[in-house]
């Protein structure tokens, strides 16, 4: 993921929240499973950080026939 701060000061610190979706054979979605990872502060005004997450699910929680989704993804920064 790129974060871009188009703000006029740096971001020191922050959080990157993911909601990871279990989807059943036929595309039913069965549930939301949710973490979060620190943003790749500091990033300076008007510049831009990439950063690559691993986001893991249980086992049990994506049974055979079923995968995972991440769909949303959040970032809050200070």
């Amino acid at each position: 993921m790129t974060f871009r701060n188009t703000g006029g000061s740096a971001a020191t610190s922050g959080t990157v929240g993911f909601g990871t979706h279990i989807i059943g054979l036929l595309g039913t979605d069965w549930g939301t499973v949710s973490s979060s990872q620190p943003l790749p502060a500091p990033i300076a005004a008007g510049t831009a950080r990439t950063q690559t997450y691993t986001v893991c699910v249980d086992s049990w929680r994506v049974p055979l026939g079923m995968r995972v989704d991440t769909r949303e993804v959040t970032a809050t920064w200070r």
